[in-house]
């Protein structure tokens, strides 16, 4: 079983690897480790020590296939057909109130025929109204049933008529006796509170073996505890006629027998949801076993916590009511399992007088051999290497001791991952700050977790929970085999890299099903292809760049690449505080949607002109390079815990610096500076890309007509409204760089061969023509001065300079 598991470790290790988590993988935790085995029987024995251990006789789900108990969070719930009948149980006693001397028959409803053998009594609501009607089914009866329920019945059966003899409430009701249809044993009828009348009669056969309310109820009347089924889901001795048979196959033979003797009233078949295992896929059945439990009312565990639960981040936050509800009215932990492999419940019993001997000293002897040989101990040692020598039963003294044969429930197991990991390892701390798993864990790994935690620490194991839904496909149906609609990671891997399944998981709302497609990740592929041509773009222009040597400082920059610093600084905030809220999907959108609109559709695009004309070292340029590396030093910060090759890549490409680390993820998160938070210059430049949208728009009819191809092909004519004129004419030198045009002007509108008026700022015109002059071939703005210098006839009066100066 090690070599086995281990095997699957080192194919998760290489997976998670490929996928770009970090981890201590040379040092993984396992619940198999020797350490990890003795500090899981270490909490059973604080357990112990706490008094909250106890071994009963008490009814659980369990897996006659795998043939032991299960918990709670390995029971799921499938469809399953099952018999539905209606039975007459011949009353030997009657309320009183004068009815007829006719028999009598009390009638229950069941879904579970197996259990009618188990059957001790038949519980009634004490406050549900019953009556005791006369009718005639074959000869002429009195029945006895909940007064809602009657009509309902009575419909169901086709019959005729029916005479109401007698009213009473539940309580009237309590010590009626009935005899039992086919067992030679009078029972009486009881009162319980879970009885309801949405379905069936209003009286509930009860069962205490078989039912973890009939047994509550069972203990409140002093009833015997009573299971005849075997570990194999078998009929025992008690089981009477069908004693050998599975309990499933007897249901079809006692509703026969029933028919036969003429207690059966109605049968038919009804799917509805049921408890199956979780490994097998079968049916479960409710038994009473001896078994372990740890007691969630001594010592106020259940109460404490619920209180803890209040006390913890549930992300999302319906995640406290879900584990709430599951907390408030689960029935005590059963601890032990049937199971040949696994960490032993460490008790011994006397062979003279079966007497349980739980110490927690001499669980702590066992932890300390399993430390140095693991559980596996418990089943290869006699019982003299395990015990104290001179140990003596407390009860009759005796010396002579037999082992458990039971092991510790697997939830167990995991739920004490806290006392063996966190506080285990000196680098670690507890509590955790964040538990992370899918949304069926409230009834596992967080429920145990916390269950263990406060029954041995007094507070939860954890800060913060966060849980996800589960993968479907692109229409939201479950992913099958069958269906052909599963897509593996693996697969993703091999054709488009761990990223992109990474930005998948970052791009939906994980607290939801999360749907997976071809097309969805196609969209995906063209989403990261924009993210990494931003940073490749933005690095291609950082070549000559020497952040000590040429950055510039923030009033020494232009106008237009402080303004992209405001962009910076919002992303920044926006996005640091989705990874501090775990809104992942906010931090994809944000990250994308700023590479799309705020740099490649904007920034970028005007940048062009200045990073590819003006001179090398000019302010201009070092100005718009400062801006790129402010830009890209925070982007790839941020997209690190998300893309962290993409990011890593891009981190050892870019300029180096005193004090830059090794690696982008042994960097912080980029931090806001607040000189970049000039709202005067984000409020001008906010209307400012505001005419350039209006600007776009009457390019566009420009093309349509013809007129233009590329936009630096084109004059424009602002006429603005009056609250716009002294912006764009302060703005003159910049417009043309922020239009990304030839020449611009502020006035009137004259013949224009396009004009149009704004569509989002009212009273704006613009006019569009052909821009004057002819077309530089170095920076292709058209100028009127283009061929005035002999040198480079086809080249601009701005070009000329660099030229010039270049040459020199």
């Amino acid at each position: 079983c090690r070599e086995y598991a281990l095997r699957y470790v080192d194919i998760q290790r290489k997976e998670f690897k490929r996928l770009g988590v970090f981890g201590t993988w040379d040092q993984p935790y396992l619940t198999m480790d020797y350490r990890y085995e003795a500090s899981i029987l270490r909490e059973f024995g604080r357990f112990v020590e706490k008094g909250l251990v106890y071994r009963g006789k008490k009814p659980v789900h369990w897996c006659a296939s795998c043939r032991t108990a299960l918990a709670e969070a390995e029971v799921e719930y499938d469809e399953k057909e099952s018999p539905s009948i209606y039975v007459k149980f011949p009353l030997t006693s009657l309320p009183q109130g004068g009815l007829p001397d006719l028999p009598g028959y009390i009638l229950i409803w069941t879904t579970t025929p197996w259990t009618l053998p188990a059957n001790l009594a038949v519980a009634v609501h004490p406050r549900v109204e019953y009556v005791v009607v006369r009718v005639r089914h074959e000869e002429e009866e009195l029945w006895l049933l909940a007064k809602e329920l009657l009509e309902p019945l009575i419909e169901r059966l086709g019959l005729e008529g029916y005479t109401i003899m007698a009213t009473y409430s539940g309580a009237d009701l309590e010590g009626l006796t009935y005899r039992h249809p086919f067992v030679q044993r009078e029972s009486k009828v009881i009162l319980g509170e879970h009885v309801t009348t949405e379905a069936g009669t209003g009286c509930v056969h009860t069962a205490p073996g078989h039912g973890q309310e009939d047994y509550e109820l069972g203990l409140r009347y002093g009833l015997p505890i009573l299971a005849p089924v075997d570990e194999r889901g078998r009929f025992t001795e008690e089981g009477g006629e069908w004693k050998g048979l599975p309990v499933f196959e007897a249901n079809p033979s006692i509703v026969e027998r029933l028919r036969k003797d003429r207690f059966l009233l109605l049968a038919e078949t009804v799917r509805h949801s049921y408890p199956h295992c979780w490994r097998c896929k079968r049916p479960v059945i409710f038994r009473a076993t001896e078994q372990w439990f740890i007691s969630l009312e001594r010592k106020e565990l259940r109460k404490r916590a619920l209180d803890e639960i209040e006390k913890v981040r549930w992300i999302p936050t319906w995640g406290r009511e879900r584990i709430h509800s599951m907390v408030l009215h689960r029935p005590d932990w059963c601890i032990s399992r049937q199971r040949v492999w696994g960490v032993p419940i460490a008790v011994f019993y006397c062979k003279g007088c079966d007497h349980p001997l739980v110490d927690r000293d001499i669980i702590e002897r066992v932890v300390e051999i399993f430390k140095r040989g693991g559980a596996d101990e418990w089943f290869l040692r006699p019982v003299e290497e395990l015990l104290p020598p001179g140990t003596r039963c407390p009860k009759c003294g005796k010396g002579d001791f037999r082992k458990e044969e039971d092991i510790l429930d697997v939830w167990f197991d995991s739920g004490v991952s806290f006392a063996a990991v966190l506080e285990e390892d000196p680098d670690l701390g507890s509590p955790a700050d964040l538990y992370l798993e899918g949304s069926d864990q409230h009834r596992g790994w967080f429920h145990s977790s916390l269950l263990a935690s406060v029954g041995t620490r007094g507070r939860a194991p954890y800060r913060a929970v966060l849980t996800h839904g589960f993968v479907v496909d692109g229409e939201g149906k479950k992913m099958s085999k069958s269906l052909g609609n599963v897509i593996s990671p693996q697969e993703i891997i091999e054709k488009h890299g761990a990223e992109i399944l990474r930005l998948w998981v970052s791009a939906e709302d994980y607290r939801e099903d999360i749907r997976l497609s071809q097309e969805i990740l196609a969209r995906l592929v063209e989403a990261y292809r924009r993210i990494r041509n931003t940073c490749r773009f933005i690095l291609g222009n950082l070549y000559d760049f020497d952040p000590e040597r040429d950055r510039l400082a923030y009033g020494e920059m232009a106008e237009l690449d402080r303004w992209a610093l405001t962009r910076v600084a919002r992303l920044v905030t926006r996005v640091r505080k989705a990874y501090e809220e775990f809104e992942f999907h906010t931090v994809y959108h944000s990250v994308h949607n700023f590479c799309i609109v705020d740099m490649s559709n904007l920034y970028l695009d005007i940048l062009k002109d200045r990073l590819y004309t003006f001179p090398r070292t000019s302010r201009g340029r070092r100005s718009a390079q400062t801006a790129l590396f402010e830009i890209l030093d925070a982007m790839v910060r941020l997209i690190a815990p998300i893309l962290p090759f993409t990011a890593d890549e891009v981190w050892r490409h870019m300029p180096q610096y005193r004090g830059k680390e090794e690696s982008v993820h042994l960097a912080t998160l980029p931090v806001v500076k607040g000189e970049w938070l000039d709202e005067a210059l984000i409020e001008r430049w906010e209307r400012l890309i505001e005419v350039r949208r209006e600007v776009t728009r009457a390019l566009e009819a420009a093309r349509r007509e013809d007129l233009i191809g590329s936009s630096l092909e084109a004059r424009v004519v602002l006429d603005p409204p009056a609250h716009l004129i002294d912006l764009l004419k302060a703005y003159i030198p910049t417009l043309r760089e922020i239009l990304i045009v030839s020449q611009v002007s502020v006035g009137r509108i004259g013949d224009e061969k396009v004009s149009i008026e704004g569509e989002d700022i009212r009273g704006l015109k613009i006019g569009v023509d052909k821009a004057e002059g002819k077309k530089c071939q170095r920076c292709w703005n058209y100028s009127e001065r283009v061929g005035d210098f002999p040198s480079h006839p086809d080249v601009c009066e701005r070009c000329i300079e660099v030229l010039q100066a270049m040459e020199l």
